[in-house]
C-alpha cells in the first residue's frame, strides 16, 4: 500500500493526489543515505523536473557548502542547481549579514562553513576578548581546546552569545550507524557555561524557514515539506503552516509516529518516496 497512515485528519485520501506548486526536500534519510539514493527518489525528483515543479533541497548538515552538495547529487544522478540547495551553511551567513552585522564571530566548524564565513567578508577570531558570537556546528575535529575557547569568549568575559548551525543530536549513517550532531557541541557549551543557545539556523526554526522562503518565490501554504525526521522536517511545516509528508527511510518510524501528540504529526506517512505523486508509485 502507498501510504502506511493518515495521521491527521483531511479532506483528501491518505497519499496526495495533486502535485503541489513547491516540494521542499529533506536530504539525509529522504533523497539518500550515505552514498546511495533511496529507492523512488531518482524517479521523483526526475517526474518532478519534467513538469517544471519547484523544488528546493534542505539540509541541517553544515559539512558540505551548496555546491557540494549540487556535486553529490551529481554522482547520484541527480541535476540541480545550486540556487536550489539551502543548509545550514547558507542560513547561518545569511543570519549573520542581516540580524548581526559586522560581529565577530567563533565558529566551532569544519572547513565548508569556515570558507563561507571567510567569503562572506564576516570576522573571525579565537580571542575570547573578540568574540561576539560562538557558533556550535557539526564538527568532527572538536577538542578541549575549542571548548575552552568558547567557555572563555561566554562564560568569563561575558562577552559572546551561542548559536547552532542546526539542532540534530545524530547524523544518521547506513546500517544503522550514526554520529553526533552538533547538539551535542551546543550541550557541553551549555553545561559548562550555564548559558542556553539562543538560535538555530538549521531546520525547524525561523531562520531557515526564511532562506526557503526565498529560494521558493511561491507561497509556503502550497507547498509540501518531506523528510525523514519529526523534530526538524515536519516541525518546520506545522511552524510554516504546510502540509508535510514523512518518508519511513531514514530516523523515524511509524511507532516514533504514533506515540507523538497529533499537533506535531506529519499530514502523509509514506514508505518510500516516489509515493508522494499520484500514480507515479
Amino acid at each position: 500500500m502507498t501510504v502506511v497512515r493518515e495521521v491527521r485528519p483531511m479532506a483528501r485520501s491518505g497519499a496526495p493526489d495533486r502535485l503541489y506548486d513547491a516540494y521542499i526536500f529533506d536530504l539525509d534519510g529522504t533523497i539518500y543515505l550515505g552514498n546511495e539514493l533511496l529507492p523512488g527518489a531518482r524517479r521523483l525528483i526526475k517526474h518532478l523536473q519534467a513538469h517544471s515543479v519547484r523544488t528546493v533541497f534542505l539540509s541541517n548538515n553544515p559539512t558540505l557548502d551548496p555546491d557540494m552538495y549540487v556535486e553529490k547529487l551529481r554522482d547520484l544522478g541527480l541535476h540541480v542547481d545550486v540556487s536550489s540547495i539551502v543548509n545550514s551553511v547558507v542560513s547561518i551567513i545569511a543570519w549573520l549579514n542581516r540580524d548581526h552585522p559586522g560581529a565577530t564571530v567563533f565558529p566551532i566548524a569544519e572547513q565548508p562553513l569556515i570558507r563561507a564565513l571567510i567569503a562572506a567578508g564576516i570576522p573571525i577570531s579565537e580571542d575570547p576578548e573578540k568574540i561576539d558570537i560562538v557558533i556550535a556546528s557539526y564538527d568532527r575535529t572538536f577538542d578541549y581546546r575549542k571548548l575552552q575557547i568558547a567557555f572563555d569568549a561566554i562564560w568569563q568575559f561575558k562577552r559572546a552569545i551561542l548559536v547552532t548551525t542546526n539542532p540534530d543530536q545524530y547524523c544518521p549513517f547506513p546500517d544503522g550507524r550514526g554520529q553526533p550532531d552538533a547538539a551535542a557541541i551546543v550541550a557541553a557549551i551549555e553545561a559548562s557555561t550555564g548559558v542556553r543557545c539562543q538560535a538555530n539556523a538549521g531546520k525547524p526554526d525561523r531562520i531557515m524557514l526564511d532562506c526557503v522562503a526565498e529560494a521558493l518565490k511561491v507561497n509556503l501554504a502550497d507547498s509540501i515539506m518531506v523528510g525523514d525526521r519529526l523534530y526538524t522536517d515536519i516541525q518546520m511545516a506545522h511552524n510554516a503552516g504546510m502540509d508535510s509528508a514523512l518518508v519511513l527511510t531514514g530516523e523515524t518510524t511509524l511507532e516514533m509516529v504514533d506515540s507523538c501528540v497529533p499537533s506535531q504529526r506529519p499530514t502523509f506517512v509514506l514508505e518510500r518516496i516516489d509515493h508522494l505523486v499520484p500514480g507515479l508509485g
